[in-house]
């Protein structure tokens, strides 16, 4: 839909394809093969459904099997801000969140072991903080 092709993602970033809410990563999780989990970004239907516990996509299942073993999760919300201006495929729109998103949100930022954060800044210092904590650096090499 953006003109991005799989091919170059893969150049950079390990995929995971979602054919399932049972996905091979989930199962990762209990062999504790991440210190962390990240949402990002997540969009207001992910943070809805993390928020309410609906565990049906690779995101949300993952959010949820992380919080219930006690796994640090940061989420990087895209929808918290009055005004939103994003990409879409052809040009940008501007979007204005409403009060339901705000609340879900604000709900996710009560959860155990759960960071929100609402900007590529924010979540990069997120990061950091979370790898300090951990007495770990970044690797650029892992994917």
């Amino acid at each position: 839909m953006y003109g991005i092709r799989l091919e170059a993602l893969r150049e950079d970033f390990r995929l995971f394809p979602d054919r399932s809410a049972s996905a091979v990563p989930v199962g990762f999780l209990y062999h504790e093969r991440y210190h962390t989990l990240v949402v990002a970004p997540a969009t207001s239907n992910t943070v809805a459904k993390c928020a309410l516990g609906i565990s049906d996509t690779l995101p949300t299942n993952m959010f949820a099997q992380a919080g219930k073993l006690g796994l640090q999760s940061i989420v990087f919300a895209c929808d918290t801000e009055p005004v939103v201006i994003t990409q879409a495929p052809r040009e940008e729109v501007t979007l204005r969140p409403r009060a339901i998103e705000f609340d879900n949100v604000a709900q996710l930022r009560a959860f155990a072991h759960c960071a929100v954060v609402c900007s590529p800044q924010e979540l990069e210092a997120a990061l950091d903080a979370r790898l300090r904590a951990l007495s770990l650096a970044w690797n650029t090499s892992s994917s």
